[in-house]
């Protein structure tokens, strides 16, 4: 089946991007669209990321995944550590996460190193969880083939009633992943496709920036 998609556009007018005007740190540049977006409204979940990962043999895989905090360690999510972005991502550790923020006309991708969060921190953010979300922690075997969806069903069923009245406690096999950032651009929509981008490398503990072309 055909379909041509030609005759979408849009012109890009909310902002522009200044190099001579931006912080040193790429994190506190993401800080500052992070809450520019979130106060403009207009986005369901502004944390929303796309992670890409290529695994083992060279398969490349994108999907959302939500952030959770930006630390000294990076950007911050959870998973199951069983899952197939979590394989991929252990057989090679470079990856990319990208944010698209359509209400300011502008997106954020980073060029990483993912690797797990400390058992503690794991544990405290599992802590916080809504109850029901840390039934599904156990329930799910996250990636692999399942009869029906009867059986995670029936296993929500059976855990709720084996933790009734007591803490959940985190499985060994879901926790954090952080990616720490070796690149960051940051793209701002423009005019007749000559779109600002800002990029951020890091050498040793050291971010320097530069403009691309559009």
């Amino acid at each position: 089946m055909e379909r041509d998609f030609g005759h979408l556009r849009k012109n890009y007018e909310a902002n522009v991007l200044d190099e001579a005007q931006l912080p040193n740190s790429p994190a506190d540049l993401f800080n500052q669209w992070f809450d520019e977006v979130t106060q403009s409204g207009g986005v369901a979940e502004v944390n929303a990321m796309t992670l890409s990962t290529i695994d083992g043999s060279g398969t490349i895989k994108g999907r959302i995944v939500l952030l959770k905090e930006l630390s000294a360690d990076g950007f911050v999510f959870y998973t199951n550590y069983n899952s197939d972005k979590s394989k991929a991502l252990f057989a090679n550790p470079k990856v990319s996460l990208s944010f698209f923020w359509p209400n300011l006309e502008r997106q954020v991708i980073i060029s990483g190193t993912a690797r797990k969060v400390a058992s503690e921190v794991s544990d405290t953010y599992f802590a916080s969880r809504p109850r029901g979300s840390q039934i599904g922690a156990h329930v799910s075997p996250q990636s692999d083939v399942i009869a029906s969806r009867e059986v995670l069903e029936a296993r929500q069923e059976a855990l709720e009633k084996q933790f009734e009245g007591k803490d959940i406690p985190r499985p060994s096999h879901w926790g954090g992943i952080a990616v720490n950032p070796f690149e960051m651009e940051f793209w701002q929509g423009r005019p007749n496709r000559l779109h600002d981008r800002v990029v951020y490398l890091k050498s040793a503990d050291t971010w320097s920036k530069q403009r691309k072309a559009p």
